[in-house]
């Protein structure tokens, strides 16, 4: 073995296979041992995952924590299928609808040796549901619905609703929840995690050298019996595509889970062959634009939909898929859906129409009546290769196409953050909506205007009720039908968010790890407690 090589390995025993965790390939039997070294194409602005909506947290601080309930990791293209992680069995719905009740396993610990109990699955759901002022929670839009949590026994959970939504299991489920201790957010506060880990995941925290890597070791109080599989792991930091890629090929990572457009694909399959996998699947992630209706031109509705007129989706969806990690055109809903628009539905927004030439003119003239026909912005715009600098690149040239005299700021994941929550002083800035499991009628949720994470700094309540009145629809098709009026006022009528493209997940990895699935989420299956090191591959 090459001692350039990260991942290190000793003697290589056969494992238990336990769980489902243990079903990563039922051909095969896992075996234990070795450290997987993988690339991240971020770094994490803080470890709490209840405030920060990046995969560069939840890639590499992920495996340190568990979560109530997770989407099954041997199932994820089903978006229904959801397991016990901190619970067990399966949880009781009343008749009603009205609560969810949850047996907690008794046999975890967090890592620094608390048992527990259904009191720390409450007050991690308090904090994100109903967190106290002052204290954000990226995705409470999702919970508002959660009447009450409960720990009526030690190991018993009870969530009631305000009304019946099946949505808030999938919500529950999100990636972002980690469990934290009770203890810890007593003693220490709500922001503690944000400098702090103490989980009950898989791993151990060992080290951060920011700007370089994450490391962890394997927790041997984990409550699946014989996992992880792993020594440890080291998550490196690399936020340049091309340092991503030459680390994959020389063999110093073997996989970098948040994906790769199709030319990179081709260039490392050309280079290794067989001694690569590639997996592939359309990504539950929009990305767009929003402009900061805190600002005078922006706050004019004309400006912000003569800026969505200027925009040829259609016209640059398929060479811009060659280069990045986005490939389909679509509205506010995953392709595929049965609640995604249809093409001609869409073709009455602007930026969807065939003729680019007329939706140009018309945004000429909507800036012209606004009073801006010499419009200038500045895009705010994150330090991320892909596709992050691509897609900021094809807005400036496509608002410039219309006279706009626009360029885009690139800054670090860290103060790009902070520009669109807390200076909030941007004209236009690049806001992707990634969501994880496919849920579209709360992925939709960011577009509400008193959602957490709109960063349109939009004043508006209608968002609020038009998408109010599409969640607690019964019926399939009344349902359909709201969620277009919804889009429609999103995307034309009040113009709040810009879309660009679907993004598309193309994964590369190593053939000698496995047990890991790709979904349509990059943030899903990222607790490490079921992967290994096949040494017969290496």
């Amino acid at each position: 073995m090459s001692s350039s090589r990260l991942a290190t390995y000793g003697l290589l025993a056969a494992a238990v296979v336990s769980g489902w965790g243990g079903a990563a390939n039922a051909a095969e039997k896992p075996v234990s041992g070795g450290i997987l070294n993988f690339v991240v194409g971020s770094n994490p602005p803080s470890y709490d995952a209840h405030f920060e909506q990046t995969f560069g947290v939840v890639h590499p601080i992920g495996p340190f924590y568990s979560l109530l309930l997770r989407a099954n990791p041997d199932n994820l293209q089903d978006p229904t299928d959801f397991v016990c992680d901190l619970c067990e069995g399966k949880w009781e719905v009343a008749k009603d609808g009205l609560s969810y009740t949850f047996k907690i396993r008794e046999n975890v610990k967090f890592h620094d040796g608390t048992p527990l109990t259904a009191a720390d699955l409450k007050a991690t759901i308090d904090k994100i549901a109903f967190p106290p002022e002052g204290v954000p929670s990226a995705r409470q839009s999702w919970y508002t619905q959660i009447a009450s949590v409960e720990a009526p026994e030690p190991y018993k959970l009870v969530v009631k609703m305000k009304r019946p939504l099946p949505a808030i299991i999938p919500a529950l489920a999100s990636p972002f929840n980690f469990v934290y201790s009770k203890k810890d957010l007593d003693t220490h506060g709500y922001k503690w995690h944000q400098r702090h880990i103490n989980g009950t995941g898989a791993f151990l925290f060992v080290q951060e050298q920011p700007g370089a890597f994450v490391e962890g070791k394997k927790n041997p109080n984990y409550f699946l019996k014989g996992q992880p599989y792993l020594d440890g792991f080291r998550a490196v930091q690399a936020p340049k595509m091309s340092v991503r890629l030459q680390a994959i090929r020389g063999d110093r990572a073997a996989v970098e889970f948040r994906g790769f457009p199709p030319k990179a694909r081709d260039d490392l399959v050309a280079a290794l062959g067989d001694k690569v996998k590639v997996q592939e699947s359309n990504w539950n992630t929009m990305f767009g634009a929003s402009p900061n209706q805190k600002k005078p031109e922006f706050a004019d509705v004309r400006v912000r939909q003569a800026l969505a007129y200027a925009l040829d989706r259609y016209g640059t969806a398929e060479a811009i898929s060659r280069i990045a990690i986005t490939k389909y055109v679509g509205g506010l809903v995953f392709p595929g859906h049965p609640l995604e628009a249809k093409k001609e539905w869409l073709s009455q927004l602007p930026g969807y129409g065939k003729d680019i030439k007329a939706s140009r003119e018309k945004a000429k003239q909507l800036l012209k009546e606004a009073g801006h026909s010499k419009l200038k912005l500045s895009l705010w715009n994150r330090a991320v290769d892909q596709p992050y600098k691509i897609i900021g690149t094809w807005f400036v040239d496509q608002w410039r196409r219309v006279g706009i005299d626009a360029d885009q700021k690139v800054v670090p994941t860290g103060p790009w953050y902070a520009g669109m929550r807390q200076t909030r002083d941007f004209d236009v800035t690049i806001d992707p909506n990634a969501q994880t499991i496919v849920n579209p009628t709360i992925d939709t949720s960011k577009y509400m205007g008193s959602a957490g994470n709109n960063y349109s700094n939009t004043k508006d309540k209608k968002s609020d009720e038009l998408y109010l009145a599409m969640l607690y629809e019964t019926d399939p098709q009344k349902q359909y039908e709201k969620m277009r009026t919804f889009e429609k006022y999103i995307l034309l009528d009040s113009a709040q968010y810009l879309p660009a493209f679907w993004w598309y997940r193309i994964t590369v990895q190593r053939t000698y790890f496995k047990g890991w699935n790709s979904g349509p989420s990059h943030y899903v299956n990222q607790g490490l407690e079921n992967v290994w090191i096949d040494p017969k591959l290496l």
